[in-house]
């Protein structure tokens, strides 16, 4: 865990405003190229500032994950709370996955790119962090296939690495000028899985 993750969700600031001169900075250079000096530099905050929130490029390149799948799961688990229908909870999963993930393009590009150079724990780290969001996720589909509700042709854990990996594609074809929306693919996305999943 990041000092920028002890405790709270949300980035101040000046968290906010030194990841976004990483996320620039590696997109340019890569993250092996870039020096915490020009972070530094990039971001107008002094050293001192940077090392208060974030031990090292490492964490860096770590929170650029880690601030947008903890926005993801907080949503994840209030539209479980609503108590939808499986289908709506399917299709509102799928809807804010396509939607925040288009909202932070250049950080899922610059991570996805970038996230073998973490170090051993950070890489520990982000795993535990998907493989919650993806269990969780798991969990909704198994649920409705035990009811009847969906189909369980396709195990429940298979139907949801399918719907993430064509989420975590959107750094490759995604343009914010595209023609369609995030709304739109997000919709379409969720019609594809859902059409996969009924009975």
């Amino acid at each position: 865990m990041t000092k920028a993750s002890q405790g709270r969700g949300e980035l101040t600031p000046m968290e906010s405003r030194i990841l976004r001169a990483a996320v620039k900075l590696f997109a340019e250079k890569g993250f092996d190229a870039t020096t915490v000096q020009e972070v530094v530099a990039a971001a107008e905050v002094t050293k001192g500032a940077l090392y208060h929130y974030f031990d090292s490029k490492d964490d860096l390149l770590y929170e650029i994950y880690h601030s947008l799948i903890g926005v993801q799961t907080a949503d994840l688990d209030a539209i479980i709370a609503q108590d939808l229908g499986a289908k709506e909870t399917v299709r509102a999963i799928l809807m804010n996955l396509v939607v925040s993930t288009a909202a932070r393009i250049d950080e899922t590009a610059v991570f996805v790119r970038e996230m073998h150079k973490l170090n051993s724990e950070r890489m520990a780290a982000f795993r535990a962090d998907r493989r919650r969001y993806q269990n969780t996720f798991r969990d909704v589909i198994a649920k409705a296939q035990a009811a009847g509700e969906f189909s369980a042709l396709v195990p429940a854990d298979t139907s949801v690495l399918i719907a993430l990996g064509v989420v975590n594609q959107l750094p490759n074809w995604y343009r914010p000028d595209g023609p369609k929306s995030p709304e739109q693919l997000g919709a379409e996305i969720a019609d594809f899985v859902l059409a996969a999943l009924a009975t």
